[in-house]
C-alpha cells in the first residue's frame, strides 16, 4: 500500500515518537495541569482528586479571579499544552484516511472518542485540543517535507504552524483574562487558526500527491497487419 500512495510514506511510529519527544519538552516550557488537577474530580475514576489545589468542581464552581501561578509538587502531571492525547489521536486519523473503509471508520471514532474523553473527564481545557491539532499537523507536514524533500511549499507550511502554535501558546500565556472577558470573539479566532492550519495541510499535501502520483500508461494498440 506504501507503494500505491495509498498512506503517508512515512510510518505512523515515526510521527507517535516526536510527538513523545516532543510534547513532554514543551510542558516543561509551559507547564499547565487540566481541570480535574486544579479543581477536583469532575467524574469517577480520573484520579485527580489527590492532587487537586482544592475541590471545588462540580460542587462549587472555581472562583473566577484575574489569573496567576498555582504552585504543585513534584508528581501532579503536567499534562495540558498541548494536548498529546488529542495530537495521537488526529495523527491516527490522518494516517487512516486512505485506507480501507473500516480502518477510516475507526480512526475517526477514535479521535471523537479521545476528543470526548479527555474534556469529559477533565484532563484538557478545550484550547488544549485546539493547540494538539496544530503540534501534530505541523510535525506531520515537517516530516514528509523531509521524505519528498523540502521545497518551498514544505517549508511554507511548517513554518506557518510553528506560527500558529507559537501565536497560540503566548496568547494563552498573557491574554486569559481578555481571552475569558470576550468569548465570542477569542473563541471563534482560536478555531479559525486551527482551520487554517488543517487547510493549509489538506491543501498542500493533495498538491504533494498529485504531483507524485504516477502517469497513467497507455493501453497497447492491436497492430494491423
Amino acid at each position: 500500500m506504501a507503494v500505491e500512495r495509498r498512506f503517508p510514506s512515512h510510518h505512523l511510529v515515526r510521527t507517535f515518537l516526536l510527538i513523545g519527544l516532543l510534547g513532554p519538552g514543551i510542558y516543561m516550557i509551559f507547564p499547565v495541569v487540566g481541570p480535574v488537577f486544579a479543581y477536583g474530580t469532575g467524574a469517577f475514576g480520573t484520579g485527580g482528586g489527590h492532587w487537586a489545589l482544592a475541590n471545588l468542581w462540580p460542587d462549587v464552581p472555581p472562583p473566577l479571579t484575574t489569573p496567576h501561578a498555582m504552585p504543585y509538587d513534584q508528581i501532579t502531571p503536567r499534562n495540558c499544552m498541548p494536548s498529546l492525547h488529542t495530537a495521537w489521536a488526529t495523527a491516527i486519523f490522518i494516517h487512516s484516511r486512505k485506507g480501507p473503509r473500516i480502518l477510516r471508520f475507526a480512526g475517526t471514532f477514535w479521535l471523537i472518542a479521545t476528543l470526548g474523553a479527555t474534556l469529559g473527564f477533565g484532563y484538557h481545557y478545550g484550547v488544549d485540543l485546539i493547540a494538539g491539532v496544530v503540534f501534530v499537523l505541523t510535525i506531520e507536514a515537517a516530516l514528509r517535507s523531509h521524505d519528498r524533500g523540502w521545497d518551498r511549499s514544505g517549508i511554507q507550511l511548517v513554518a506557518y504552524g510553528v506560527t500558529v502554535f507559537a501565536a497560540l501558546l503566548v496568547s494563552y500565556r498573557y491574554l486569559p483574562v481578555e481571552m475569558a472577558a470576550h468569548p465570542w470573539v477569542f473563541g471563534p479566532l482560536l478555531i479559525l487558526a486551527m482551520i487554517s492550519v488543517i487547510y493549509g495541510y489538506a491543501r498542500t499535501t493533495t498538491l504533494w500527491e498529485l504531483k507524485a502520483a504516477p502517469a497513467p500508461q497507455p493501453k497497447p494498440q492491436p497492430e494491423l497487419v
